[in-house]
């Protein structure tokens, strides 16, 4: 009975033994590996007049300003790019043709290096706002690398040339 008793205790101690070094790295590594980067919010900033003649930002389009957020476009949606600025910085975007089309040949998507944007109007509330201008009632949405939504907002869009 005894020598069962200790075969036990022996058996036990031999399977609780301490991981390697090499063990340890092994499992760090897994865990790293499978560990996500929280979601970095993007704030973007209204496009200026001066952004807009330093980037020859100038054509037909979609422009989109957000609730509450004064007369200043945070996004620019035209046939080929679309544009975003983010601390400063004007981030440009490659339209997406496959995208619905909008008025005046922008797109819904826009792709860019490490953001995409799409900017969903509703059709039926749209009205004429100038000569060559019509406003709708419309939401952007931001996603980051990982689809993952960085900045959504509803908003106004002004779509024309």
């Amino acid at each position: 009975m005894r020598i069962g008793f200790a075969l036990t205790l022996l058996m036990l101690a031999a399977c609780s033994e301490e991981p390697s070094e090499d063990e340890r790295r092994a499992a760090v590594a897994e865990v790293e590996a499978h560990q996500e980067a929280p979601v970095e919010l993007l704030v973007p900033e209204a496009i200026l007049y001066p952004d807009i003649e330093k980037n020859n930002l100038y054509g037909a389009g979609c422009s989109f300003v957000p609730d509450g957020g004064g007369m200043g476009a945070i996004a620019l949606a035209m046939a080929d790019e679309g544009y975003m600025k983010r601390r400063g910085e004007i981030l440009q975007f490659a339209a997406d043709k496959g995208s619905d089309e909008l008025p005046y040949l922008a797109r819904r998507k826009y792709d860019g290096k490490d953001v995409s944007f799409t900017l969903d109007l509703d059709a039926d509330s749209g009205q004429r706002s100038g000569e060559d201008t019509s406003d709708y009632s419309a939401e952007l949405t931001v996603r980051d690398g990982k689809d993952r939504v960085v900045y959504s907002s509803k908003g106004l869009a002004q779509c024309g040339a």
